[in-house]
Parts: structure tokens; sequence; C-alpha cells
């Protein structure tokens, strides 16, 4: 079973803005997730960004390395 990161911390809100400051839309962020070979659909980033469902360990990492960014700013508190 992978470990669920609990959203105390809106990791949904911060992806959701850290993609939009690269101006990637979130079918090419799940498009480039799934190249990576995560599990990913366009609902279940939607889900995630509104802090509806929470996002896999596997799934942050693929998140971190596609927005080119750091867990430190993905679970920066807002």
């Amino acid at each position: 079973m992978e470990q669920k990161i609990k959203q105390d911390i809106n990791v949904g809100a911060n992806i959701k803005a850290i993609r939009k400051r690269k101006k990637i839309k979130q079918v090419d962020l799940v498009r480039l997730l799934q190249l990576e070979g995560v599990d990913m659909t366009r609902e279940t980033l939607v889900k995630i960004e509104g802090g509806i469902q929470h996002i896999k360990a596997s799934q942050l990492r693929g998140i971190r390395d596609a927005l080119k960014t750091t867990y430190d700013e993905l679970l920066a508190e807002q």
C-alpha cells in the first residue's frame, strides 16, 4: 500500500499555483506524468488540486519532476 500524503498544508493549491506559473495545462501535466509511468488522470489531478483527494508519494515525486520544482515548494504552507 502506497503512502498517501495528508493535505494539512494544501499541496493541491501549491501544485496548481506552480503549474499555472509555468503555463502548463492540466492535460499536459497528466501526459508528462503518464510518460514517466505515474498513474494519473486529469480527473485525479483536478481532485488533488482541489484538495478533495490525497496525493500518493509516487504522484508527488512525478509532479515534482514534471514541474521541475522541489518538495519544499510543493509542501510549502500557504
